[in-house]
């Protein structure tokens, strides 16, 4: 469908562009029979299509050589390769003035209507720098929405599957290399806040684009079917130093329908779509489809074998009636103070995302050998602006595809576990550990369930003296519960912090037990918790123990944790004095200045000296002399040191 007829309203804040600028509200009709265009699979929105609209009229700002005029504007939903973003741009210059962020679609089949609405307008780089006003880059600076009446240009039918038209591709060999089936986020794109906060949290949502790199096509058919993909969307924070990645926020699932035959990721698409992803194709969830309301919970899926209920089954998986929306619902749900880049400075963040499907269970256990259940997370990285509701946010690079978002903490080790093989999937414990002083250590651990349907239930780490400091633990946001949600009692699942136990040798985190809560607070699929200490013992290679949540013995993995043996309480340090030509200088005189203490020490004929039982910290070292001028230096104590040599400037 294309826009017959249409008009986009504007409401701008030029002040925040120009100082002799005021609030203006601004309505553009939209050229007739634009092609902007739109999918609609059986009356309800698919999404908008790579396409444009001419607006009419004009807007402008300011007087002399500071005046801002806007002619011959031009909204346009960019081609995915370019980023997929609904964007504000000059049809003479082909400059981009702002990014449309937030923006949700409401389809009315009846008048074939299609309202945007609550879109903000996000300054971009390059306007930012036109104005020489670099520093309003990512801000916003007002809000538009559309509405507009649309006029069908195509129909397509689906038979047994396959989409059926005239104006379709000719069907063309396998596109993919994979045997199977198997289903990728090729790209993730446009991450963005959409609808208000709620209290002290606000609601993302990123677009995700699936590539079959199977040579089989993938199942794809739409509710009530449940032979169809689930999208679940999550958010990632490294910290400055990296000493923690923790995933800040998660969203419910989006319930795929009707592949479209795109070739995003240059596989070369085979022409199958509809209730099927071909070989090859691709098929794009833009950031406001994968915001819509009809998200569905997580608690329905069976991540491993892709299972879930029918739509049009007693327990339907994506039943919205008994509950209301709020601007944080189903998104991805992050507490404000997270992303606020005055209290995260230097932190990166990461967007993820994944596809569950049933089609590649099946396939298999029919075709063992053929298992591609285990490549279907990718993510990406990001740069948030703001320090409050809305936030706007700039991708970092490319996509990094087949690899969950723990991959990118930087210096940490990974250890995947696979508890039973064939019938359950796969986790991931990661762990770095960061020296904070002489004698600390910060213990950090994260663990990651990518697809373990029978979720993880407490964590132990060895540890043997009393000197464990700053435990802590840390899980996403838990959405509420809401009628019909598949949580027992529909009353979600709990985001009760774990109970630390210190007692025979190990520091253990644990939730609730299945049997005391099955809406227990559990590392189920798709999301990462952490644990973490700091200890006076430095690292040694350890065994730590993972226990599960529904089924199943514990298992060990290989981690580094404290070591039992006590550092010593002083050290020696030692070195030589020399002159410029490299002789030893006897006789003179060595201090060390720490903090609160001043130690001294004579070198001996030869130029040597020692310091004994000096105590870790800080400290500088040099030489009281007449005879020649010394270079003092700051060195860390916090072992033995022998090698220190201190050279008279020439």
């Amino acid at each position: 469908m294309l826009v017959e007829s249409g008009t986009v309203s504007m409401r701008v804040d030029l002040s925040k562009l120009n100082s002799k600028g005021g609030v203006v509200n601004i309505d553009m009709p939209a050229k007739a029979n634009s092609f902007f265009t739109i999918l609609v699979f059986n009356d309800e929105l698919r999404g908008p299509n790579p396409g444009s609209m001419d607006l009419e009229g004009s807007f402008s700002a300011g007087v002399g050589r500071s005046a801002i005029a806007f002619n011959d504007l031009v909204l346009e939903n960019q081609a995915w390769e370019d980023g997929g973003d609904l964007v504000i741009r000059s049809s003479r210059t082909g400059t981009v003035y702002f990014r449309i962020e937030g923006q949700e679609y409401i389809y009315n089949p009846m008048i074939r209507g299609l309202v945007i609405s609550n879109g903000r307008l996000v300054v971009t780089d390059a306007f930012a720098a036109s104005l020489g006003r670099k520093d309003i880059a990512g801000s916003t600076v007002g809000t538009i929405g559309m509405d507009a009446r649309m006029r069908t240009i195509e129909s397509s039918q689906i038979v047994d599957g396959e989409v059926r038209s005239e104006d379709m591709p000719a069907m063309a060999p396998s596109a993919g290399t994979i045997p199977g089936p198997d289903v990728i986020v090729g790209d993730l794109s446009g991450l963005a806040q959409f609808g208000s906060s709620s209290g002290t949290q606000v609601g993302l949502a990123v677009a995700t684009d699936s590539c079959n790199f199977g040579t089989e096509n993938l199942h794809w058919q739409a509710n009530p079917s449940n032979d169809h993909p689930v999208i679940p969307q999550n958010l990632y924070r490294m910290s400055a130093n990296g000493d923690r990645m923790e995933q800040i926020g998660q969203s419910n699932v989006k319930h795929a329908f009707t592949a479209l035959t795109n070739n995003i990721c240059g596989l070369g698409c085979n022409g199958v779509g509809g209730s099927n992803l071909g070989s090859g194709c691709s098929d794009p969830y833009s950031a406001s489809l994968n915001a819509g309301p009809n998200l569905g919970s997580r608690a329905w899926i069976n991540p491993f074998t892709g299972a879930f209920p029918r739509n049009d089954s007693a327990t339907p998986n994506n039943n919205h009636s008994g509950h209301s929306h709020t601007g944080t619902s189903h998104r991805i749900l992050v507490e404000i103070n997270d992303l606020n880049t005055s209290m995260n400075a230097g932190a990166t963040y990461y967007a993820e995302g994944q596809y569950i499907t049933p089609h590649e269970y099946s396939w298999c256990q029919s075709h063992p050998g053929e298992c591609n259940m285990y490549n279907n997370v990718s993510y990406r990285q990001y740069s948030v602006n703001g320090t409050t509701s809305p936030f706007s946010f700039s991708p970092v690079g490319s996509t990094v595809r087949t690899k969950p978002a723990i991959m990118a903490w930087t210096g940490a080790t990974i250890v995947d576990l696979q508890p039973a093989p064939g019938t359950d999937g796969i986790a991931s414990v990661a762990y770095k550990v960061t020296q904070l002083g002489p004698n600390l250590w910060h213990y950090e651990y994260a663990i990651y369930n990518q697809n373990l349907d029978r979720g993880i239930q407490s964590f132990s780490v060895p540890v043997t003296s009393g000197d464990i400091t700053n435990i802590g633990f840390h899980a996403p946001p838990q959405h509420p519960g809401w009628a019909n949600d598949g949580t027992v009692g529909n009353a979600g699942f709990s985001s009760q912090p774990w109970a630390t136990d210190q007692s025979g040798g190990a520091l253990t985190w644990s939730s609730e037990t299945f049997a005391q809560n099955p809406n227990a607070n559990a590392i189920r699929w798709g999301t990462t918790y952490n644990f973490r200490f700091d200890s006076t013992h430095a690292p040694v290679t350890a065994t730590a123990t993972v226990g599960f949540y529904k089924t199943g013995a514990p298992v060990t993995v290989t981690v580094q944790a404290p070591s039992a043996s006590v550092p010593p309480s002083t050290y020696t340090v030692s070195g030589r004095v020399v002159n410029s030509s490299g002789m030893g200088v006897g006789y003179e005189r060595v201090y060390l200045t720490g903090d609160v203490i001043r130690l001294g020490a004579m070198t001996n004929p030869f130029g040597y000296f020692t310091f004994s039982n000096v105590s870790g910290g800080n400290y500088t070292i040099g030489v009281s002399s007449r005879r020649y001028t010394y270079p003092s230096s700051q060195i860390v104590v916090s072992d033995n040191i022998s090698d220190i040599l201190i050279t008279a400037n020439p």
